[in-house]
């Protein structure tokens, strides 16, 4: 079993399943379950599974190691892509979404008899807000904290989990 992999993986169901109830203000209070299946929001997702990867592969292997280097800066560029470019695109398709219906509805005034055909909306929630990225890192740290805590397979005294090795 890949330990990391599925420290990843938890991390992102963690943050994934904590949408639900984050949202439910944006929701009218309602229990939403398909924010549990959409980008964008607080946690981070993609935060939390790249940093409870980082941190897993740090404390296993030590923080000095090149694993963890590579794992460190794949969460700086995943991190750095959701508040900027992934949120930019966001910020655009809200943009598109808003002149597309204006656009419908003055074609609507200038010719009445003309159907106009609704095409799908663009995603809005696509990038992050600082918050929900940190949200999702410390969200991320505590999961591959836990795992590495819970690992059994490995023999240690029960503070050398503690120890960074440098």
């Amino acid at each position: 079993m890949n330990r990391a992999l599925w420290t990843s993986i938890a991390g992102i169901a963690a943050a994934q399943v904590l949408k639900i109830p984050s949202n439910m203000k944006e929701n009218g209070g309602r229990w939403e379950w398909r924010d549990m299946f959409r980008t964008g929001g607080m946690p981070s997702s993609h935060a939390a599974g790249v940093v409870s990867l980082a941190t897993y592969i740090g404390m296993k292997k030590g923080f000095a190691s090149s694993s963890f280097a590579i794992a460190s800066t794949l969460s700086l560029v995943v991190m750095y892509d959701a508040m900027g470019i992934r949120r930019q695109a966001g910020l655009i398709a809200t943009e598109v979404n808003e002149l597309d219906e204006k656009v419908n509805k003055l074609s609507k005034q200038q010719m009445p008899h003309m159907p106009v055909e609704k095409d799908n909306e663009l995603e809005e929630r696509l990038g992050h807000l600082p918050a929900e990225v940190l949200g999702g890192a410390l969200l991320g740290t505590f999961v591959g904290l836990g795992s590495f805590a819970c690992e059994t397979k490995r023999k240690r005294s029960a503070l050398s989990w503690i120890k960074l090795r440098w």
